[in-house]
């Protein structure tokens, strides 16, 4: 979770899922930073396995892709060991880091962004069976991610962020 908590990491990311392979250069242009900022922490995060070398390419570049799309946090609230305390800090903060980037994007495209707010009464069981119908429909089109010949012609990218919490 470390490795992801940087925001230039977290932009690398991004930007290596929505774009496909990218060398330091490419990623630096696309997200404000440097190659030399970009290929350190694309260093990084392969060391943790979250991004790998694409392959040759002409010349002395080095294209990076993602491994795997998406990730999840998952701590124990009741692990009060000091390794769980630090793996909940650790989760709380790359959730909190990565929210603030998604409301920063939902922000800057507001008047071609949605917004739905509403309140359910709902038994424990009724809302883990809601998030399971959610996580379902959300991942309906995830294949386009990995595969481009997937895409529709006019297809683009739309960030689906859904936030559900006990309304307290």
């Amino acid at each position: 979770m470390r490795a992801l908590s940087h925001p230039v990491r977290l932009a690398l990311i991004e930007a290596l899922s929505v774009q496909g392979p990218l060398t330091a250069t490419q990623a630096g242009q696309l997200i404000g930073e440097s190659p030399t900022t970009c290929s350190f922490h694309f260093r990084q995060l392969a060391k943790y396995g979250f991004v790998e070398e694409a392959g040759p390419m002409p010349g002395r570049s080095r294209p990076w892709r993602v491994t795997r799309l998406g990730w999840s946090m998952e701590s124990d609230p009741d692990d009060e060991t000091p390794a769980g305390r630090e793996r909940d800090l650790a989760a709380r903060h790359l959730g909190d880091v990565a929210l603030e980037r998604q409301l920063e994007r939902h922000r800057t495209h507001r008047p071609k962004s949605e917004r739905t707010h509403t309140i359910w009464w709902v038994t424990p069981d009724e809302a883990d069976e809601l998030q399971g119908e959610i996580d379902k429909l959300v991942m309906r089109y995830r294949d386009r991610l990995h595969d481009p010949a997937a895409r529709p012609a006019d297809a683009g990218p739309v960030e689906v962020v859904i936030l559900t919490h006990p309304f307290a």
